[in-house]
């Protein structure tokens, strides 16, 4: 449950970052006669603007609100962060191995397995230079242990999770080729269920990730970062915030019908 200091740091968060979207905001030009004409142009201006908001809600407003969070169980707390450059010939090759395998459904995803595997491989063969993807929220506990996120959108590509489990294995590599002794996770969040109160169930995790080390889905990642009940406290606050600046969403957008 989130005190009321965060519940404040929360909102202001989430203010600062729609208001900065207002003042950066500028539609793209479209010619939409016959939608404008129906709905007007306030409505289209609105609609392009959650379109615009959605591309980096990501960055914008989860990433920071993440961090503000895990502020109370984490030593460590940063977005954004490049955690290497070099994984070793061995690494790589099993790396490949382990997504080939699960690719032909020869194995099944077991990431307390692949992390030791990797770690085994992690100082054979040579060094080589990558520039992999960088962490979008990298935790770490005061015993050193590290929790690195990809957060993703909340229906990914079916196509993606492929990439997304190699970026999985590829940071425990690159960790690894540092201090093969580090304690590693590497998960994948996705920060709200659009199926709800049904389960997340879309078809695209299927095969690729270990459902329990590998993702956490709404509750899950929230309720991890700052303990039980944060993702309902923080959709109230996201409530709250949209009903203070009520009036002044509508004022922004009334200048389009002008």
């Amino acid at each position: 449950m989130l005190n009321n200091n965060y519940k404040f740091e929360i909102k202001e968060i989430l203010k600062k970052s729609l208001r900065t979207k207002f003042d950066n905001y500028k539609p793209e030009p479209a010619a939409m006669p016959f939608h404008t004409r129906l709905l007007g142009k306030d409505r289209i201006a609105l609609f392009s603007f959650i379109h615009s908001l959605n591309t980096n809600f990501g960055t914008t407003i989860f990433e920071p609100i993440a961090l503000e969070l895990a502020k109370s169980n984490f030593n460590v707390t940063k977005k954004q962060v490049n955690v290497g450059s070099e994984i070793s010939e061995g690494a790589q090759r099993e790396i490949q191995n382990i997504i080939d395998n699960i690719s032909a459904a020869n194995i099944k995803p077991n990431k307390k397995d692949e992390i030791e595997r990797i770690r085994e491989a992690s100082q054979r063969g040579k060094m080589h230079k990558v520039k992999l993807t960088k962490v979008d929220i990298f935790l770490e506990k005061s015993d050193g242990e590290k929790f690195l996120f990809d957060l993703k959108t909340a229906k990914p590509n079916k196509g993606g999770f492929k990439e997304f489990k190699r970026t999985l294995l590829e940071w425990v590599a690159t960790i690894f080729a540092q201090n093969p002794k580090a304690k590693i996770n590497t998960l994948i969040a996705i920060p709200y269920n659009p199926y709800a109160p049904r389960p997340y169930d879309r078809w695209t995790i299927a095969g690729m990730l270990d459902i329990e080390n590998e993702l956490k889905i709404a509750e899950e990642f929230w309720d991890f970062l700052s303990g039980k009940n944060t993702y309902n406290d923080l959709l109230e606050c996201f409530e709250k915030v949209g009903i203070e600046l009520r009036d002044e969403i509508d004022n922004y957008f009334k200048k389009y019908n002008k």
